[in-house]
């Protein structure tokens, strides 16, 4: 007799939130390594080398950091030469973040790095496996947010 494979809502969920937490676990190590800091401190500079000067309280709703955490780590990231802080020249109440030219560098060599690590995880699927897997997951994100 074959065992009818579980595909309550309820397996899925759990399904996808221990390959979530596995994945979350290799995404901290790689991040951890780089020597940029923690997490926090990664996604600012990631951020800003994809969208470019930013107002800092945008990158804390970007990264989802509370206005306190997202200073702290500007500042850590502005002591150590990474990022500089502008004011904006239409609304001089809101204060931007940029990179500084070794901000680029090191954000784009650490990105090189951790993408490759993120590649070999991605290895346990077929190039055709990531595209189905990528398009039953927008599905499934878009409907649960019809849902709330």
């Amino acid at each position: 007799m074959t065992k009818q494979e579980d595909t309550s809502g309820m397996h899925v969920w759990l399904v996808l939130w221990k390959a979530f937490k596995a994945l979350e676990t290799l995404d901290k190590r790689s991040i951890s390594q780089l020597g940029l800091g923690g997490i926090s401190d990664f996604a600012i500079l990631e951020v800003l080398y994809h969208k470019g000067p930013t107002p800092i309280n945008a990158i804390g709703k970007t990264i989802q950091l509370t206005s306190g955490s997202i200073t702290a780590a500007v500042d850590r990231a502005e002591k150590r030469g990474l990022v500089e802080r502008q004011w904006d020249p239409e609304d001089r109440r809101v204060i931007h973040a940029a990179l500084t030219a070794e901000g680029k560098t090191t954000i784009r060599s650490a990105l090189k790095k951790h993408a490759t690590e993120l590649e070999a995880v991605a290895k346990g699927l077929s190039k055709a496996e990531r595209s189905q897997l990528l398009k039953l997951l927008k599905k499934l994100g878009y409907h649960a947010a019809a849902l709330c």
